[in-house]
Formats: structure tokens, C-alpha cells, sequence
């Protein structure tokens, strides 16, 4: 979490606000003192595959598996 003065963030806001969109909390102090936070709407949530993989590799021998990319292994599972 970033922690921002006032006028550090009238300066930047365009850029803070990317920032958040992308996931950073940002704290907005005044004399020193928290008194805001800017965080993002949606939170960003990073997909979990891992029980993804492990159902394609039950069904399917490992040497299918070699060298598919993130895409294929989605396509693998949705067969």
C-alpha cells in the first residue's frame, strides 16, 4: 500500500488512479495523518489454474502436456 500526501496526489492523480485500477491501495495522508484511501472498485483477481492442471493431468499423460500454453491447457480442461 502506497502512502501519498495530499499534494503528491493532486499532482499525480491520472497516474495514481492507474495505479488503483491496476490494484494498488493508495493511503492520503494530511500533516502526516491517514485520512482517506483510494482503493480500487473491482479488486483485481488473479485466476487460480492449479485445480485446472491437475484435473488435465489425471485425465491425460504428461508428455500431452509438454509445451502447452496457458490457452491450450484452458481448451484441454473445457474438453
Amino acid at each position: 500500500m502506497k502512502t501519498l500526501a495530499v499534494y503528491e496526489v493532486k499532482a499525480n492523480l491520472s497516474a495514481l488512479l492507474d495505479q488503483v485500477e491496476a490494484g494498488e491501495e493508495i493511503t492520503i495522508t494530511r500533516r502526516g495523518v491517514p485520512i482517506a484511501r483510494i482503493v480500487p472498485d473491482h479488486p483485481q483477481v488473479k485466476p487460480d489454474i492449479s485445480g485446472l492442471i491437475a484435473r488435465i493431468k489425471s485425465t491425460r499423460h504428461k508428455s500431452t502436456l509438454e509445451g502447452l500454453n496457458l490457452r491450450e491447457l484452458i481448451e484441454e480442461g473445457r474438453d
